[in-house]
């Protein structure tokens, strides 16, 4: 059951259709690189699209209707958008769920040290990454530092042509012997993932120097800048990403290479296709949330309320409050959580069993199951499911593919889905294939992630 290569099928209006969703989630990832980032740019084509913020409605006291959409945002971290549609929510809704947090390395709170007349910002990695993939490359600073008055400063540095860049050291390889014997976990310390941060002292004219000359010249370009102080990074939020744009791949510029596309491509096509539709039967929702990377855990992670109380907030709005019609809306709702999968490498075909492996450009992927060796942490989808999945890709006409991550054994990966079926609802993976996964620039292939987004666009219209 060979599934085709979905670039033989397009037209002229295809590839423009394609070229163009392609351009735009290029930008959107180049510009939104943190998961706060990703709200606010959220907010802003939300709001430009007809939806309005859920606690306005709340304070106005206004009922719901069909046809009404709304958003919700929880701790600037993850944002939650409804259309209502024109079926009582109790009989479910369509859901669409991505994670828009990726691997970095965060800035910790008492970071800023001076060694060997250099400055340094010491770190602390976030999610699943290998240490050796962040030294010797440009690196960028973006976040928020919070200050005792209750203003908030944004902070990006690192992205802009005329930015200064930052960087961690890599070990020379002529004094490398002992590191290259190393395992590649091993060969560098996630501790020493230091940022250098400056290497020029502060010079007081007629004035004693201070202890740590080059702490204090960041000390004072952080106060001429942003008028933060040091003791402001212990209300900080600073990630480490890779500095630059995504950009296109490949001479036939077929492909994208690009930071955090795990799982932003799944969050892009997913927003873009909640967007696009102005009006539905069955209420569609999408949801775009943090701390996947980490277990979905804390406030703005998927295991929080933040989804049920949205739930039945808008229940309430549209007149079908109480809990018991809340449990009946979420037990007959259906979701796709859209993750990315692991794309064949043909260069580690051992670590993949092809079948059964997400091929790049050949669609949109479904992963029945999850979860490692014997489908452990695994949510699995059950057949009827699956067939409606199917029924509704075949009839919009969606190049689609299952697969699984990698060979039995070989390891494996979770999700959100299982924290969404616990519910009782129908969920199921899905996404794009990514080459490359949690390195600092991944690569995915235009018509998947076009793919991606009809496929979505198909779910929230007819599921």
């Amino acid at each position: 059951m060979e599934r085709p290569n979905a670039w033989n099928k397009y037209g002229e209006s295809d590839i423009a259709e394609l070229e163009q969703l392609c351009s735009d989630y290029r930008t959107f990832i180049s510009e939104n690189k943190t998961e706060r980032e990703c709200v606010t740019a959220t907010v802003k084509l939300a709001e430009a699209a007809g939806y309005v913020n859920i606690d306005d409605v709340v304070a106005q006291q206004r009922a719901l209707a069909a046809g009404d959409k709304v958003y919700a945002v929880c701790h600037n971290k993850t944002i939650m958008l409804v259309n209502l549609g024109s079926a009582p929510i109790e009989q479910g809704v369509n859901i669409l769920g991505a994670h828009i947090d990726s691997p970095r390395l965060d800035i910790k709170q008492n970071p800023l040290y001076e060694a060997g007349d250099m400055a340094y910002l010491d770190t602390h990695y976030y999610g699943g990454v290998k240490a050796y993939h962040w030294v010797a490359t440009p690196l960028a600073l973006h976040g928020v530092a919070c200050k005792k008055d209750g203003t908030t400063v944004q902070i990006c540095i690192g992205e802009d042509a005329s930015d200064p860049v930052f960087c961690i050291s890599d070990l020379l390889i002529h004094l490398a012997s002992d590191q290259m014997k190393k395992p590649a976990a091993e060969a560098v310390d996630h501790e020493n993932l230091d940022l250098i941060a400056g290497g020029r002292p502060v010079v007081i004219e007629g004035g004693e120097a201070p202890k740590e000359p080059v702490k204090q010249m960041l000390i004072d370009l952080m106060h001429d800048k942003y008028g933060l102080a040091e003791e402001d990074f212990l209300s900080a939020e600073l990630e480490v990403v890779p500095a630059g744009p995504a950009r296109e791949m490949g001479l036939d510029r077929s492909m994208i290479l690009g930071y955090g596309q795990d799982d932003r491509v799944c969050a892009y096509t997913s927003l873009a296709a909640q967007l696009a539709v102005p009006s539905v039967e069955r209420t569609s929702v999408t949801l775009l949330v943090d701390k996947e990377e980490i277990g979905s855990v804390g406030a703005s992670g998927m295991t929080s309320r933040f989804f049920e109380n949205t739930m039945a907030e808008i229940m309430e709005l549209a007149g079908e409050g109480g809990e018991l019609r809340l449990r009946r809306a979420l037990a007959n709702s259906r979701m796709l959580s859209s993750d990315v999968s692991a794309g064949f490498d043909t260069l580690y075909a051992d670590r993949f069993e092809k079948k059964n492996a997400a091929i790049m450009g050949h669609g949109l992927c479904f992963n029945k199951y999850t979860g490692s060796r014997g489908k452990s942490g695994s949510n699995d989808a059950d057949a009827e499911f699956m067939a409606l999945v199917r029924d509704i890709m075949d009839e919009a006409g969606v190049d689609f593919q299952t697969c699984e991550l990698g060979r039995i054994g070989a390891g494996g990966g979770g999700t959100i889905a299982y924290i969404l079926a616990e519910y009782g609802m129908d969920v199921i993976d899905s996404g794009v294939a990514v080459l490359s996964m949690h390195a600092l620039w991944e690569a995915t292939n235009k018509a998947d992630v076009y793919e991606a987004y009809k496929g979505y666009k198909a779910f929230i219209e007819r599921a």
